[in-house]
């Protein structure tokens, strides 16, 4: 079974959870979470996340961690930020495991995903960034990954929360009504891209009608 958002962090062979591929005007780096190191709850809930419908349709985990909850109540995204547990990483030191035998350096994977989608590698960031915290007036802190043991902090401005889609709403709400919404303008999203990279495909190789 193929798993996205899966990766290992080359330089100490450490799992993780690659939160965001590339960064707004950043895009050799990306955004990660290790999980060796997590609290049980937020391990189990995370891979939890990553395994589900949810999880593995979205083109960055980040965005499905910005609108989903641990079991405390805490918003993923928000909570690993506040904690210091959002670690940014070049993109050669990270390689993705879709499955047990096989890995890709995400450089090369972010490539090959900008060459399919006709696009340069820096256009592959969310146009405005998507912020940890709902309040547009915070900042993501990261942590640059050097040695093990010497994690030299760093920030980065990863701006408002903001995405095509109604599912990256300001305002957390968590009523049924709210994540009904959010869940429709998610597919309605999905819809529209669908049907463009149809459009794509056939400009590249028009479906052949039978006679």
């Amino acid at each position: 079974m193929e798993m996205k958002h899966v990766g290992r962090i080359k330089t100490n062979g450490k799992k993780c959870i690659v939160v965001f591929r590339t960064l707004p005007g950043d895009a050799y780096n990306c955004l990660i979470a290790p999980t060796e190191n997590l609290p049980d709850s937020y391990h189990d809930a995370i891979i939890n996340l990553v395994e589900s419908s949810g999880g593995q349709s979205s083109n960055e985990f980040g965005e499905v961690m910005a609108r989903s909850n641990f079991p405390d109540g805490s918003v993923m995204l928000a909570a690993l930020h506040t904690q210091g547990r959002l670690i940014k990483v070049s993109t050669d030191n990270i390689e993705m495991l879709p499955n047990s035998t096989t890995s890709i350096q995400l450089s090369e994977l972010n490539q090959i995903i900008a060459e399919q989608q006709g696009v340069a590698v820096d256009a592959l960031a969310l146009k405005s960034g998507v912020a940890a915290d709902p309040k547009p007036s915070q900042k993501v802190e990261v942590q640059e990954v050097g040695s093990v043991s010497d994690m030299a902090k760093e920030t980065a401005d990863v701006g408002k929360t903001t995405s095509s889609s109604a599912a990256m709403e300001e305002t957390v709400d968590q009523s049924p009504e709210a994540q009904a919404k959010r869940f429709r303008s998610e597919a309605d999203r999905l819809a529209k891209q669908a049907a463009e990279m149809r459009r794509k495909a056939e400009e590249l190789a028009p479906t052949k009608k039978a006679k």
